[in-house]
């Protein structure tokens, strides 16, 4: 089958992510005392702190992915597709760019991010736009991107969440969720566009299990991040070989490399 290559519209594309980076670009100008929900269940109180930047997080992750739809609508191939599978990683980018804008004052550095998370969001809009076609001839690149993008963007938020001291009960579903979504957007591209929702949602818990046990070590935000991330990968890594039928001893080699980078990291930093 003859190869072609199709990329979104430009003006949709400049428009789109450019609200959402306006977004976060105003957030600091707006002063938003924080507010506390509490809900009892059981004879226990939880309480959810939130500000105007969670809200702003929450909304600017729905535009992320209403506005993926809305560039996807010019591919020439997308035709009864699922449009959430697309939707899926633009929110957890666009939620997860807010993170550490939130966590710190404006400056150089909130600048070096804020521009670093513009392009990773284009990056991420277009990659999606691409693989809509397998018969791209950017396809495998794009998938390439998409598994390191979501992958990194897990890091973040686990990063985010361990700086925050979230409380287990938030903690979890803040973690737990998106690895769920992660996986299973990683095993569909990387095992022949197929779903594997009884995987994911194995790795999600075996994931869950992980921030239970670290929850209450004395570990940085960076050495909790480079754990969730070696062992959220090396995980997805495997499932992926055995399912596939990896030969012999290439089974381990990227699951083991992977994970043992990652927690080696989480040693020399903490």
């Amino acid at each position: 089958m003859q190869e072609h290559g199709h990329l979104p519209e430009m003006n949709r594309l400049s428009i789109l992510s450019a609200t959402i980076m306006l977004a976060y670009a105003l957030t600091p100008l707006i002063a938003f005392p924080e507010q506390i929900l509490s809900l009892r269940l059981f004879g226990i109180v939880f309480s959810f702190r939130y500000t105007f930047t969670t809200v702003v997080s929450i909304l600017v992750a729905a535009l992320a992915a209403i506005g993926m739809i809305y560039l996807l609508q010019t591919h020439p191939h997308f035709k009864n597709k699922r449009l959430w599978q697309h939707a899926i990683l633009p929110a957890l980018t666009a939620w997860a760019i807010g993170l550490p804008l939130n966590a710190i004052q404006v400056s150089l550095e909130w600048w070096g991010i804020f521009f670093i998370g513009g392009i990773l969001l284009i990056l991420v809009f277009v990659s999606e736009f691409i693989i809509v076609d397998p018969d791209d001839s950017r396809f495998p690149p794009a998938t390439v991107a998409i598994t390191v993008i979501s992958f990194t963007l897990f890091f973040i938020l686990a990063i985010g969440a361990r700086t925050g001291m979230l409380r287990l009960y938030l903690l979890l579903p803040a973690l737990v969720i998106p690895i769920f979504l992660i996986a299973l957007r990683t095993l569909y591209l990387r095992l022949g566009n197929h779903w594997h929702f009884t995987w994911s949602v194995a790795i999600s818990l075996f994931m869950g299990g992980v921030v239970l046990g670290l929850h209450y070590f004395p570990l940085s935000p960076l050495s909790f991040g480079f754990i969730m991330l070696g062992v959220g990968y090396s995980i997805t890594t495997m499932v992926s070989n055995i399912t596939m039928d990896y030969p012999g001893r290439l089974f381990w080699v990227e699951p083991f490399l992977s994970g043992f980078l990652f927690l080696g990291l989480a040693i020399l930093i903490g």
